[in-house]
């Protein structure tokens, strides 16, 4: 990548102001001890959550907490398990994305939780057998940015900060970062190749929603980009984040994503997670040695004070200055009394008050997962069920509980029993997990219907007979993945293929060859091979509930049983082979020990719309959902807004603030005879005035030169494409208003998702784009009204030449339907007037 510098400072944009004063007449009261305690972590299992950074007691300013996850409170008891991201998705409903994030911030908020790590729209979800795609929303970048700012709204309404992760490219799991392989030895990190159009159009475009949004944080990622290390990337982080796209919050590190100390500081990191160079190490990049760098002038002083600011930015402008309340659980023990410290085995006393944070969210998670379940195939209404069936036979370990219980596996590192949620960090606890088949049982048996299960998928001679005795066969099958640091059945966080797990496929096959009436429903991460079952006329219906969280078994039972009537749309694309997505993760090293290079040559041509340009017929399509209603779309009406020209940023920022002068002396910076030292955390402090001694670092001294313009604190040249959080404002100027009337052919009430889509004309571009979306409720014989704004954004394409967005001279085509592939409204948008010549 190339490189840019300074790392910009933070001006208060947007609505930042009221935020940026406090902050920085909190940080002109720090010594440099207490900016690099407010910037640096304390060390892996040094404090109570996955990340704290030190405190500072002289101005009763307790240590920041970061926890997991992006769907509830990491290793908390007493708390919520919420649907996934890539789940809730499926839903295509703000109010719901919106909802969802309020609840989990609350529950944050409540164990006394500063930064909630999350949500997620890095991975974006390139290849679907990206390991932790679920924990991010959908491959397309606009139903991905509607949701993810929605979701860092929500949060932060609860007052805490949402740190929206990974910043950019982590697309896979196998080489995220460095590490063994197997027996072949160390790896380098994998280096994410692309150009900067498919940059802007695919993988930043969420990440610009996020901060239009007023995410507080931003954590980079542990790949490279273009072969610079992402937390050390000044291209992708002073240029695009904090200039072009005007980020007012913090970045922070991956935990152990940092490579280096100055180069990170100076490239724009604010935080380093957990702090240590290696998790319970003792040693790291900052601490004493950000200390060093400030007082031999290496990193000026103004960038420090720009990184403590950043922080304390984000601490104001949510309002924990309000909403804070103390720690009250402990991630690593769920004891109630136990080692403050847990590495260090020290500080024992009382560290988990085992608050139950949960109030009535199971009632919203319930509904989420309703309203997000899928439905792929109904063969003649045979859904919704009555509960009155004869013989109702449920198969599939998927249908019930885990042989060790939900949380019986460490971060759900195994695939036993029905799967709502993947593993890794992105994960938190189950306080308990309705099973489809307790919840089924419970709607059957109460109408007095014959209700039986085989939920061991081996026994096929079981499954045979009991199929056979049924009127209809409930089959439930899985597939999972999460993150690469646990393996799951041979699955390095990745996925190896696309088809269901723990036999799922043979379990199908057995049960439809001796059941004509078999209902499939899937939970899984993404898309799997199901074309056969589509075909299957014993197959008659498809049912797809994602990772639905704790209220599984109800949700999908609402569904099944007609409480609710599903209005959820695909937002992935369900290919007939793996080979359809195009480009393959990379399993096994391909320059040796040296960086594996991930060419993204597909461009922006990810998903649907891959199948699109390549013209493959998927199993199902993007957007793609049934109801137990029909829609019929009609009245489309296009009418131009007259917004005017699109004016490119100019001017300069003001100068680089410095808050404070600190000494320069290193007698100041010495370890205080009076504290008390805990092993292996993460200190401020030198051990000698000896800078270079200090330093332990034999090399100290070596003459290296920095960056041009790293230390340049001077005003600078404003980014044509900047100008607010999220780029430049006009972007925003809506260039059209969108109408179209949808009707409810059937006789019921439903939901419909109406999609709007553009075609940006371009022999380079997609066939169409999505770029907007509402989701309506409409009544029986009922009709209501689609709305929907197209801005100067959504018709436009970024210029390499200009760094820039630009509307193209190309004939472009607005389109509104129930799906990628059904569009049946069209309409010419007529730009002339705001295209460039």
């Amino acid at each position: 990548s190339p490189p840019y510098y300074p790392s910009p400072w933070i001006e208060g944009s947007g609505d930042w102001a009221a935020a940026l004063a406090k902050a920085q007449d909190f940080v002109r009261q720090l010594t440099l001890l207490e900016k690099v305690n407010l910037t640096t972590g304390v060390g892996w299992e040094g404090e109570a959550c996955v990340g704290n950074v030190g405190s500072i007691p002289r101005l009763g300013f307790r240590a920041l907490c970061l926890q997991d996850s992006p769907v509830g409170v990491r290793f908390g008891d007493y708390v919520s398990a919420f649907t996934s991201g890539g789940t809730v998705a499926a839903s295509w409903d703000r109010g719901v994305f919106y909802e969802r994030g309020y609840q989990m911030g609350m529950e944050h908020r409540g164990k006394g939780v500063d930064v909630q790590l999350g949500p997620v729209v890095g991975p974006l979800g390139r290849n679907p057998k990206g390991g932790r795609n679920w924990e991010g929303f959908s491959p397309d970048p606009v139903l991905s940015g509607i949701a993810v700012a929605e979701t860092v709204k929500g949060i932060q309404a609860a007052g805490v900060v949402a740190c929206t992760k990974h910043y950019i490219l982590n697309e896979q799991e196998h080489f995220r970062q460095p590490g063994a392989f197997e027996d072949f030895g160390n790896v380098d990190s994998i280096s994410s190749n692309l150009d900067d159009k498919t940059l802007h159009e695919l993988y930043l475009w969420p990440f610009a929603d996020a901060v239009r949004a007023g995410t507080g944080s931003i954590m980079c990622s542990y790949n490279k980009i273009n072969n610079s290390q992402a937390c050390q990337n000044s291209y992708v982080q002073n240029y695009l984040l904090k200039g072009e796209l005007g980020f007012q919050g913090f970045i922070m590190s991956d935990w152990s994503a940092q490579h280096s100390g100055v180069a990170s500081t100076l490239a724009g990191l604010d935080m380093t997670m957990p702090g240590d160079t290696g998790f319970d190490s003792g040693g790291s990049f900052w601490g004493p040695n950000l200390t060093i760098s400030i007082l031999n002038g290496t990193v000026p002083e103004w960038r420090l004070d720009d990184a403590a600011t950043r922080i304390m930015a984000a601490y104001y402008y949510v309002g924990r200055d309000t909403a804070q309340v103390d720690v009250n659980f402990n991630s690593w023990s769920l004891d109630t009394f136990g080692y403050q410290h847990f590495f260090a085995q020290t500080g024992y006393g009382l560290i988990n008050e085992h608050v139950d944070v949960r109030g009535e969210h199971a009632l919203s998670i319930r509904s989420a997962a309703a309203r997000s379940t899928v439905l792929l195939k109904n063969t003649d209404g045979v859904l919704p069920l009555t509960g009155t069936e004869k013989f109702t036979a449920v198969f599939g370990d998927d249908a019930t509980d885990a042989p060790y219980g939900p949380n019986g596996c460490s971060d759900h590192g195994c695939d036993n029993g029905t799967l709502a949620m993947g593993w890794g960090s992105g994960t938190s606890f189950f306080p308990y997990l309705i099973t489809p088949l307790e919840a089924i049982k419970s709607e059957a048996t109460g109408k007095g219907s014959l209700v039986q299960s085989v939920t061991d998928n081996w026994a096929y001679d079981q499954i045979t007979a009991l199929a056979k005795q049924a009127t209809v066969a409930i089959v439930f099958a899985n597939a999972d993945s999460g993150e690469g640091y646990i393996t799951v059945d041979g699955n390095e966080g990745d996925r190896n293929n696309l088809t269901f797990w723990q036999g799922g496929d043979a379990l199908i096959r057995n049960v439809s060859a001796s059941c004509n009436n078999t209902i499939l429903v899937i939970h899984s991460v993404g898309p799997i091979i199901i074309d056969e079952y589509k075909n299957n006329p014993n197959v008659t219906a498809i049912v797809w509930a994602g990772l639905p969280g704790e209220q599984s078994g109800n949700s999908i039972a609402d569904v099944l049983y007609g409480r609710v009537n599903p209005g959820g749309k695909t937002p992935f694309t369900w290919g007939k082979n793996a080979s359809d997505y195009g480009p393959d993760l990379i399993y096994e090293p391909t320059d040796g020990h040296d960086s594996p290079q991930d060419d993204f040559s597909e461009g922006v041509f990810i998903d649907y719309r891959a199948f699109d340009a390549k013209n493959i017929t998927p199993t199902y399509e993007f957007g793609f959902g049934l109801s137990y209603t029909t829609f019929e779309y009609s009245d489309l009406n296009v009418a131009s807004t007259g917004a005017g020209p699109y004016t490119p940023t100019t001017g300069q920022t003001s100068a680089a603030p410095t808050l404070g002068n600190s000494s320069t002396d290193p007698s100041d910076y010495q370890w205080p005879t009076n504290l008390t030292y805990v092993n292996k955390y993460i200190y401020p402090y030198l051990n000698s005035t000896d800078l270079a001694e200090a330093s332990q670092d034999p090399e100290y001294g070596v003459e290296i030169e920095l960056p041009e313009g790293a230390a340049d604190g001077s005003p600078q040249a404003r980014i044509a494409a900047g100008g607010a959080p999220g780029g430049n404002p006009q972007l925003w100027d809506v260039l059209f208003a969108v109408t179209a009337t949808i009707t409810n052919m059937g006789s019921i009430a439903g939901e419909e998702v109406p999609q709007l889509y553009v075609s940006l004309g371009g022999p380079d571009d997609p066939k169409v784009v999505l770029r907007n979306f509402d989701r309506l409720s409409i009544q029986a014989g009922q009709s209501a009204t689609f709305t929907a704004d197209i801005t100067r954004r959504d018709v436009s394409n970024w210029d390499t030449a200009t760094q820039n967005w630009v509307i193209s001279e190309y004939p472009k085509t607005v389109y509104v339907g129930s799906s990628s592939r059904t569009l049946p409204l069209s309409a010419d948008l007529d730009l002339s007037s705001y295209t460039s010549s």
